[in-house]
């Protein structure tokens, strides 16, 4: 286990914890790794019947450790399979996921968000998807799941352009259950949570399992996965992670598609 996650278990709920505050939560090699165990731990302990996702500190993550993207874009090969085991075991999770969800959630922080069954927001959430920013890919399946939850246009806005989508705005168009102030966060989702497990277990799984095209996910997973990878690799994305290092905005005019 990570030191920068945390995982309990209380009244049947998982709850998972970013403990990585003063790096915005930020997630290493090591925390993907962390909440995948927590994940597959969950999967077959009957004491969890369902899983809650939260954050220490102002964001609930800032997403990918940019760090770790620019060592895999050197070749460094022992910091990619962190991620893609994430997103492969939450997009297949039987069990109900819910979020707590304050502040900034940047790349996987919102894109997890859309293998959550319940998400709960912070009035001061903003969810951000700037992967073309980075000259990469959606990921986790998102480039179906976000224009079918809230339409191509608005979709699309948030990975070229990467607008961020705020609270109230996210509620409106059905990434959200409620937004909330951020004291009641916590509480609010917990509450949720709790109320699942008073729900037939059986039920809620084969609802889930209905509700989900999983073999559309896992294969879009898979294309993107793919496309992410040769993406960092490429001139671009070198430019990219050079210019968020250097302090300053990219230049992309020079290369070709």
């Amino acid at each position: 286990m990570s030191e920068h996650v945390k995982t309990e278990v209380a009244d049947g709920v998982m709850t998972v914890t970013l403990q990585r505050p003063e790096k915005k939560n930020a997630l290493t090699t090591a925390m993907y790794d962390a909440m995948s165990d927590a994940l597959d731990r969950a999967e077959t302990d009957a004491s969890v019947r369902v899983i809650l996702f939260q954050g220490d500190g102002d964001s609930f993550t800032a997403g990918n450790d940019l760090s770790d993207f620019a060592s895999q874009a050197r070749g460094d090969n022992s910091v990619e399979g962190g991620a893609h085991r994430f997103i492969a075991t939450i997009g297949k999770a039987r069990k109900p996921l819910v979020a707590a969800v304050q502040g900034n959630a940047v790349g996987v922080g919102t894109t997890m968000l859309l293998h959550c069954d319940l998400v709960y927001l912070a009035d001061n959430a903003r969810l951000v998807t700037p992967f073309v920013n980075l000259a990469l890919v959606p990921e986790a399946a998102s480039s179906f799941l976000l224009p079918l939850r809230i339409g191509h246009a608005r979709a699309y806005a948030m990975f070229a352009l990467g607008e961020p989508l705020e609270a109230s705005a996210a509620l409106a168009c059905g990434l959200a259950n409620a937004v909330v102030p951020p004291a009641e966060l916590r509480k609010k989702a917990l509450d949720a949570a709790i109320a699942l497990t008073k729900r037939p277990a059986g039920s809620l799984s084969l609802t889930k399992q209905l509700m989900r095209d999983h073999e559309r996910i896992a294969a879009r997973m898979a294309e993107e996965g793919s496309l992410f990878k040769e993406r960092l690799k490429t001139p671009e994305a070198s430019e990219a992670f050079a210019a968020f290092a250097e302090r300053r905005p990219p230049d992309f005019t020079k290369f070709q598609a």
